[in-house]
């Protein structure tokens, strides 16, 4: 099949790679000529494992990028997965994807041929109604039905797992309100993938299936959060929350995935997801409880750290080491990285934070341009008085001799990425 995709961020170019992998000729779309210049030159904008060589072994071939909506129309399908950022009560900001959608109902004003917009980008259910469709509409100076339809397909991709996620999904979800073409069409793309990994295939409409990503997000950050809020309580009876969560995850209406205690959850999408999610339940009269108590139990986490940190080193005017500014391995994102409010935390008590993350230093100094970044784990140790460990890298668990350099060898350990030993003071945050 013929693709488009309109963004080219985390989603889009994930989303474009992996379509190009399964067979269909996808043309990726945005605003920005770096990107697409550097998408046409075979490299990802964005650190993904194993995106990079998707797109160098498909661009100029399956994939291609352009800056120019009018490349929809020789498609058969357009994707819509620009990014809906949070207002600041914690609504989600449409501007641009509303804008994407006129640049798409433009081009296809003069087709006759069914065109389908199907939406990836994460909006609550009544965004795609008022917002979105009247959009396409206005632009392309037709109706819904006529010569477009619009689908909702949600993702489910997490970074640092991305193109996996892609190609071995949980499931599919497909939103058409019951139109024929539209779900035709999203059978067939999603056809091979079908075939290979037989995922549950949910067909469903277009409110529901953009309420199951908020859902799904927010289910799961709750997950956290409440074995969080176990870990702490855990913590203060002696009690390791890891065995405890061992053995809990045992019980298949439980079970074992999410249940590593810590500083807590960030990143773009939770985050984002669970105060749009509020915000809506707020504006339509309703108080959601659970919501709230998952929001901030996780925004609590990291003072947490900072005051076992306290209860061992007064950080005034001392080094301190920060280690891990991703907001999880295998990625460079700083968005909602939990490591934010331990520098701030950190900065506020008036210590000398020395940060070192494998990826995302460059990131981090950007929103922390005046504080000491390390080149390596080893320099932000040597000759530290404590350290917050705060993403669990796996380079990290291979620490040893270099808390031996630290002024003051204090550990607070965020993720139980550390080994406890002899010669290090060492606090684990719910064990």
């Amino acid at each position: 099949m013929n693709v488009s995709v309109v963004g080219t961020g985390y989603v889009g170019t994930t989303l474009s790679a992996c379509l190009a992998e399964l067979g269909h000729q996808v043309t990726a779309i945005d605003v920005d000529e770096t990107t697409v210049e550097r998408l046409n030159d075979g490299g990802a904008p964005i650190h993904e494992p194993g995106l990079d060589e998707l797109v160098s072994a498909h661009a100029g071939n399956r994939l291609r990028a352009s800056t120019d909506h009018a490349a929809v129309v020789d498609t058969d399908l357009t994707f819509l997965a620009v990014g809906t950022p949070a207002n600041a009560d914690g609504s989600i900001d449409a501007s641009i994807l509303r804008a994407a959608a006129e640049d798409v109902g433009a081009a296809i004003a003069d087709e006759t041929d069914y065109h389908l917009v199907v939406v990836k980008s994460t909006v609550l259910p009544d965004v795609i109604e008022s917002q979105i469709l009247p959009a396409i509409e206005a632009a392309a100076g037709t109706s819904e039905g006529e010569t477009f339809g619009v689908a909702v397909n949600p993702e489910f991709l997490r970074e640092g797992t991305a193109v996996e996620d892609f190609t071995d999904p949980d499931k599919i979800v497909l939103g058409t309100d019951g139109d024929g073409r539209a779900l035709d069409l999203l059978r067939e793309l999603y056809r091979p993938l079908i075939e290979e990994t037989d995922p549950p295939v949910v067909e469903t409409g277009r409110r529901e299936a953009a309420t199951i990503k908020y859902a799904n997000n927010t289910f799961l950050a709750a997950k956290i959060s409440l074995i969080n809020d176990l870990g702490n309580v855990c913590k203060e009876f002696g009690v390791d929350a890891y065995e405890v969560a061992d053995a809990i995850g045992l019980d298949d209406r439980i079970g074992e995935r999410f249940l590593r205690s810590g500083v807590g959850w960030g990143g773009s999408c939770f985050p984002k997801d669970t105060a749009a999610l509020r915000a809506a339940a707020e504006s339509a009269g309703y108080d959601p409880l659970m919501v709230d108590a998952t929001i901030e139990i996780n925004e609590r986490q990291p003072e947490r750290l900072l005051e076992l940190l306290d209860s061992h080193v007064d950080v005034e005017g001392k080094e301190i080491a920060v280690l891990g500014l991703a907001f999880k391995p295998g990625t460079d994102d700083i968005r909602g990285s939990r490591a934010k409010p331990v520098i701030e935390g950190l900065l506020d008590r008036g210590a000398e934070v020395v940060a070192y993350d494998p990826r995302a230093v460059g990131e981090m100094a950007e929103a922390f341009p005046d504080i000491e970044y390390a080149d390596s784990a080893a320099d932000a140790l040597a000759d530290a008085h404590g350290a917050a460990i705060v993403t669990d890298w796996a380079e990290f668990a291979d620490l040893n001799a270099e808390f031996d350099a630290m002024a003051d060898p204090v550990v607070v350990d965020g993720r139980r990425i550390i080994t406890r030993r002899e010669g290090i003071t060492y606090e684990g945050l719910t064990w």
